[in-house]
C-alpha cells in the first residue's frame, strides 16, 4: 500500500486544490521561518485552511519554540494540525495538547546523526506523528526545512522502526527517488515541497510524475 502524501509549501487556494486533486492527504502551510521556501502570512494560512475539505489535513508549520507562542500561533491560523519545526525550548507538547485537545501535533526531527534517533524515539510518545527532515537547527541561520536535500535514510529507517507514532519522511524527495525512499524507510507518509515545484510554483507535470511513481509501489 502506498504511503499517504503531504504536499508542502502551499501558497494559495489554487495550489491546495491542485495538490488535493492529485491525491494529497495533507497540505503544508509555511508560516514565518528563518530560512527556506514558501512562507506565507498567517491570515493567508487561515484562509486556505478554511477552504480545504475534510478529511484532508492542514498543517501549519511554525518556528515558534515556546509552547504558549505555538498555541497563540495556531489560534491565528486554525489549521487542524501543527507542525513544530524546531525543538520546544519552554513548555511541552502536553501543554499544547491540553490547550488544543482536538489539534494534532507533528514534531519535526532533523536527521543529522545517531543522536537524532535518540531524540526522535524520546519524543515519539508525546506527539501524534514525527516528520523526518533534512534541516539543521544548529546553524547560525537555522535550516528548519525546505532544503531540497536528502538525509541518511538508514537513520530514518531506525527511527521508523522504533518510534511510538507514525512517521512522515521528508527531505529532497522528488518523482525520481520517492520509490527508493519508501522502499528503504517504509514511512507512514511522504512529504514533498521543492521536488514538485518549478521556480517556486507547484508544477502540475512534476506533481503527476510524483503520484504516478507512488502508484507503481
Amino acid at each position: 500500500m502506498s504511503p499517504r502524501v503531504k504536499i508542502c509549501c502551499i501558497a494559495s487556494r489554487e495550489e491546495a486544490d491542485l495538490a488535493i486533486r492529485y491525491g494529497a492527504s495533507a497540505v503544508g502551510l509555511v508560516a514565518r521561518m528563518p530560512s527556506g521556501p514558501g512562507p506565507i502570512p498567517d491570515e493567508a494560512i487561515r484562509q486556505i485552511a478554511m477552504k480545504v475539505p475534510p478529511p484532508v489535513a492542514t498543517f501549519m508549520l511554525t518556528s515558534e519554540t515556546e509552547a504558549e507562542e505555538i498555541i497563540k500561533h495556531h489560534l491565528r491560523t486554525l489549521t487542524n494540525t501543527i507542525q513544530i519545526v524546531d525543538s520546544i525550548s519552554e513548555g511541552s507538547h502536553s501543554q499544547i495538547k491540553s490547550a488544543l485537545p482536538v489539534i494534532r501535533i507533528v514534531q519535526v526531527i532533523h536527521v543529522i546523526d545517531e543522536n537524532s534517533i535518540d531524540e526522535a524515539i524520546a519524543l515519539s510518545g508525546e506527539v501524534d506523528a514525527l516528520l523526518l527532515d533534512s534541516g539543521n537547527p544548529k546553524l547560525k541561520v537555522k535550516e528548519l526545512g525546505g532544503t531540497g536535500r536528502v538525509h541518511n535514510w538508514k537513520l530514518s529507517r531506525q527511527i521508523r522502526e522504533q518510534a511510538k507514532c507514525p512517521v512522515f519522511l521528508a527531505g529532497g524527495l522528488n518523482p525520481h527517488n520517492v520509490r527508493q525512499a519508501i522502499e528503504e524507510v517504509e514511512p507512514y507518509a511522504v512529504d514533498v515541497c521543492s521536488g514538485v515545484r518549478t521556480n517556486g510554483w507547484l508544477d502540475e507535470a512534476k506533481l503527476e510524475m510524483f503520484f504516478n511513481a507512488l502508484m507503481k509501489i
